[in-house]
């Protein structure tokens, strides 16, 4: 029987929700998409919204954290996994 996961209530760290076995929805491909399309962008999220958390997540890819991210779908994509500055 699989263990069940807990909401990640207060939690922005995307280092803290993944290690705090929470619920974690996958949003890697869409942020890997975000990384590859050089342009401009607005994020504009309702408050309490997940902004903290996607900057989290765009951190800890470009730090090449890479087995953080060993059951998301960035893990396997050809993302180089480089610290960048």
């Amino acid at each position: 029987m699989q263990q069940q996961k807990d909401l990640a209530i207060g939690q922005s760290d995307l280092t803290t929700i993944i290690n705090s076995n929470c619920i974690y929805v996958d949003k890697t491909k869409q942020v890997y998409d975000l990384i590859k399309i050089p342009s401009s962008y607005f994020l504009s999220r309702p408050r309490r919204f997940g902004k903290s958390t996607l900057i989290s997540t765009f951190y800890e890819i470009f730090r090449g954290n890479r087995e953080l991210f060993k059951d998301q779908w960035i893990y396997n994509s050809p993302w180089s996994w480089d610290e960048y500055p």
